[in-house]
């Protein structure tokens, strides 16, 4: 019998490699609270676009992108982020109080923390509701732009402070746009919070509108700094909106923002047990 004829091997009856079964990663275990270091922060944010510097008062309350907004947060929110996890939404009763504009301000940590905390508050405030991003980063290219300003209502924040859209933020409060501040400046590396810069405290004070405190629980677990999806599993976050804050009597900037940071700490602490690992 020639080379040509000998019979081929039947690739078919070799015997298949059992796959190996992929191993469940570990969930990892909720902070106990926000105590401890956040991790090496940006010392020095770089200058955001000048076309940052562009937008009105008006852009944020049209009402034709008000509809284009709600229709984009229904398919975001619903359709994906609540997919991915299983949240517990906690509201102090006097936060649905707040009828005019305010400032809410939670811990940041995720990437997840924006939906949760405008899917999370109240809708009188979530509905207007304007989240405050790093122009440096979110304002740099077309798309990222586009997509924050339709779901997140988003308006840019130097982080230097020297920016021309300074002005931006009190002009949103006076035409009745409530905002949303991560008064960190930054996502968390480790999920413990930061300190709060008093930016957030001193726009409150100057306009005299009050500051909804938020603690997100488990968003880092969730979804950590640097990954592009929630975890396997649909893991749990807890968004836990306090009662509104009001600066007293004279009381300094400073003074109003460690009573906002200690109530957002007082939040997570109070609300850790509702995550059983």
């Amino acid at each position: 019998m020639s080379r040509s004829q000998e019979p081929a091997e039947n690739d078919s009856a070799k015997p298949a490699r059992p796959r190996k079964a992929r191993e469940p990663q570990p969930r990892p275990r909720v902070l106990d609270s926000l105590e401890g270091s956040a991790g090496q922060q940006e010392p020095h944010p770089p200058a955001p676009p000048a076309e940052s510097a562009e937008l009105t008062a008006a852009h944020y309350t049209h009402p034709v992108r008000r509809l284009a907004r709600r229709v984009a947060q229904t398919v975001f929110f619903r359709g994906m982020v609540n997919r991915t996890i299983t949240r517990t939404n906690l509201v102090d009763p006097a936060a649905y109080g707040v009828k005019g504009t305010c400032v809410v301000v939670a811990n940041h940590s995720s990437h997840l923390d924006a939906p949760l905390v405008m899917s999370g508050v109240p809708h009188y405030i979530s509905r207007d509701l304007a989240t405050g991003v790093a122009a440096d980063y979110f304002f740099t290219a077309w798309h990222k732009k586009f997509f924050t300003q339709l779901v997140f209502n988003a308006f840019p924040v130097d982080r230097r402070g020297e920016g021309a859209n300074r002005g931006l933020s009190k002009k949103l409060l006076a035409a009745g746009v409530p905002l949303l501040i991560f008064p960190e400046g930054t996502r968390s590396k480790t999920g413990k919070m930061a300190p709060f810069q008093i930016g957030a405290a001193s726009l409150a004070l100057s306009t005299q509108v009050p500051v909804v405190p938020v603690a997100l629980i488990g968003a880092h677990e969730a979804m950590p700094r640097g990954a592009n999806w929630p975890r396997r599993g649909r893991p749990p976050v807890v968004v836990a909106v306090g009662a509104p804050l009001r600066a007293r009597s004279n009381e300094n900037a400073i003074g109003f923002n460690e009573r906002i940071e200690a109530a957002v700490r007082a939040l997570y602490a109070a609300n850790r047990h509702h995550i059983r690992d």
